[in-house]
Order: C-alpha cells, then structure tokens, then sequence
C-alpha cells in the first residue's frame, strides 16, 4: 500500500492538534507495514526547518516539502471581498506546490493519496490529471463550522460581518468539493453526519485520532502536590485564543476569591502579545514550551474551554492519555465520548467552571481515579494502531475495487 500524503503545514514539531493527528496516524500506517510519501507546505507561519528532525521521525520513505506564503496580505484580502473565491482556501494556492505535486505524480504511482483537510482540494484536479490513485480526504473538521462559531462569539459588529463573509464562501466551497472525493475519512461519527446532511453519498469512515500509549507516561506525582491548573494549545489558532480570554475575563477571578491558592499556567505555540501582558494573579505565561507532555504531566488539571471549533481536540486526548483530569466544555468534548465526572469534567458556564474547580478540591482522592479512567478510556478507544487498522482495511478494499 503506497500513500501519498499532502500536508498544509510540516507536521512536526508536534505541537498542535493537526500535526499529533497526521503524525499519530501516519506512524501507525508505517507500523502495519504500509508505504508512505509526505509532501507538505512550509509556511512561514509554521516553518520549520527540516534539518532538525529527530531521527525517530523515521516513518516516510520520502519528504518532501515546498516553501509557500500564505500569510494574511490585507490588500488580498480587500480585493476577495469582490471575489466568489474563498480566501481561507485561496491563500494555500501554490503554483509551486502545484508544480512539485504534477512531477512526484509523473514519477511515482501511489495507492492512496490523502489530503489533510480540506485545504489541499484545489489540488485534486492535478491528481485526477496523473494519478489513478484513490483520494480520501481526512476532514480534520467541518471546516466552515469553525468559522460560523468564531463569528458568532465575535463583539465587533465590522469584524463578525467580514468573518461571516468570508465564512459563507468558504462552506461553498466545502460543501462543492464533496462530489470530488473517492473516500471521505471523517474525524468524527457527528463531523460525518453533517458532510452527509450536505449532500456526500460516497464511501467513508470514521476515523477520530489515534494516540501512541507509548508515548505518554503518567506521573502520578501531581496528584500529591497542590492543585494547580494547565492550559496549552496554539493561541494563534482563534478557538484557543478565544476559550482561554473567557476563561481569564470570565471565572478566574471568581475561582481566585473562592480558591486563592489556585495557580494557572499558559502555554501555547504563537503566543501573541495581547496574551503574554495578561497580569492576573497566580496566572503564568509561559509562550511555547519545549515539551508538552513535560508540562501537562506537571499539573493535575488541564483546562479546555472552548466555544467554537469541530473536530477533536487532540490536547483532550492527551491530557487524558497523561492521567489528567480535563476540564472542557460540550463542544470542546464533541468526537470522545468520555462521560462527566467519570473521565472527564464538562462545564459550559462560568458557575458551572466554578463547580468543577470545587469539585477538584474537595474530591477526597477522586481527582487521580479520574485521571486513571481517563487513561484507560483513551487506551480502550482511541489506540493509533487500530484507529489504522480500520482504515487501512477500507484503502485496501478501494485499491481492490481499482485493480
């Protein structure tokens, strides 16, 4: 089974959502014996520079990558809005990338080839061009959903007005591209029945992201010292920053009346400037960290409050793959179907929060037979290897279905 993977960012380090469900998945592809090809943007958003990658980054026969720039150009963005054309999707056009894309396809035949989100599709003319392999999209989320949330948690009247635009042309364009997929590989059973409920008839599964066990390992430590409290995520991706400034203007003054001991830590890839001058009482911000699991392991609760997004929220995944109690929010939970106050806490308003957090504290040793469920919960349902095994399973059946 040859796969030819394509990319929007380098999937490395592993320090957001996306690049833990695309390196989780592909390592367990390559573990069951399947051959696998990256091709991916380096933008300058997420550059990274190649040359240090690990050597236990060892899963690809081949990685290649294009340099492109898709920052925010406020020019090109004025001039879209005369355009039917979505600017989420247009500023990942690479005529480059296009280029290196039609040669690899000239020169190699692939079984697969996957698109990491919906951001590759304007490439799906080239593959159908030199390429009879199967395409299955790996729909990260339902891509337009992200942006109707964010809009709608938006203030400003101008902003949420732009975002609404540009949000309406981008579900078109989702919602267009579903008749040119041989496979949609969905990230969750609810981000499925919606593609289907606009209009896609094709094959597909569920396939929600996979975590190696392997590589989280509990400490147990936490739960002996003070309770103190982690967030981390990329604060440049707008759900994270959005969740984590309700949580700060919202509950955290109240939880330090009622629990002044409490401590938050922050840490997240991008950090902006508007986060790092927070000056709260017992709030440190960190910025980017060398390690998460170093971090998340230090702390024996994890916060996710997030109002707006789709998909998972890999971060759940490994907060309770580390034995943490996560507190989240109902849409922050949607795709694990952990159970509250078995697993997971889920709060969704600011008294609701509160009630976790005392809950924390006066839990009597309940906090750590939590974070044990947790890790059992993932380990039973969210293993790497058969995550891949499933969909592995489907690709061979589209590759007989071919020959």
């Amino acid at each position: 089974m040859k796969i030819l993977q394509l990319c929007k960012k380098f999937p490395f380090p592993l320090k957001d959502g996306e690049a833990i469900a695309v390196t989780h998945l592909s390592k367990a592809l390559h573990q069951l014996g399947a051959e696998l090809t990256l091709l991916a943007m380096n933008t300058k958003k997420h550059y990274f520079d190649v040359k240090q990658l690990p050597d236990e980054f060892d899963h690809y026969r081949q990685i290649h990558f294009v340099e492109v720039d898709n920052e925010l150009k406020p020019k090109d963005a004025f001039l879209n809005l005369f355009s039917e054309e979505s600017y989420h999707i247009s500023r990942f056009i690479s005529d480059d990338f296009a280029r290196f894309l039609t040669r690899l396809l000239q020169k190699n035949t692939f079984d697969v080839i996957q698109l990491e989100t919906l951001y590759l599709a304007p490439y799906i003319p080239i593959i159908r061009k030199y390429s009879k392999a199967t395409i299955a999209m790996r729909a990260h989320n339902v891509e337009h959903e992200i942006w109707e949330r964010v809009s709608e948690n938006t203030p400003n009247f101008i902003r949420r007005w732009y975002l609404q635009h540009l949000t309406k042309k981008l579900r078109n364009f989702e919602i267009q591209q579903l008749v040119n997929y041989d496979l949609l590989v969905a990230i969750s059973e609810k981000d499925l029945q919606t593609f289907q409920k606009f209009g896609y008839r094709g094959k597909s599964i569920v396939t929600p992201i996979g975590i190696d066990q392997r590589d989280y390992i509990p400490d147990p430590k936490s739960y002996h010292r003070d309770i103190s409290i982690s967030f981390i995520g990329s604060l440049d991706w707008m759900p994270n920053k959005e969740g984590l400034q309700w949580f700060l203007d919202n509950v955290w003054e109240k939880l330090q009346k009622r629990f002044p001991h409490l401590t938050l830590h922050v840490a997240g890839r991008n950090t902006p400037d508007s986060i790092r001058q927070i000056n709260k009482p017992n709030v440190t911000i960190h910025g980017e960290v060398p390690d998460a699991t170093d971090f998340i392991n230090k702390h024996s609760v994890m916060i996710v409050p997030l109002f707006s997004g789709s998909g998972m929220r890999a971060k759940i995944l490994e907060g309770m793959a580390l034995g943490k109690v996560v507190v989240t929010t109902s849409m922050g939970l949607e795709g694990v179907n952990a159970a509250h106050q078995k697993e997971v806490l889920v709060a969704d308003t600011v008294e609701e929060f509160i009630n976790c957090f005392q809950f924390c504290i006066e839990s009597n040793g309940q906090l750590s037979k939590i974070g044990q469920s947790a890790q059992a919960f993932v380990v039973e349902n969210y293993d790497n290897l058969s995550v891949a095994k499933d969909l592995l399973k489907v690709y061979e059946a589209k590759r007989l279905e071919v020959v």
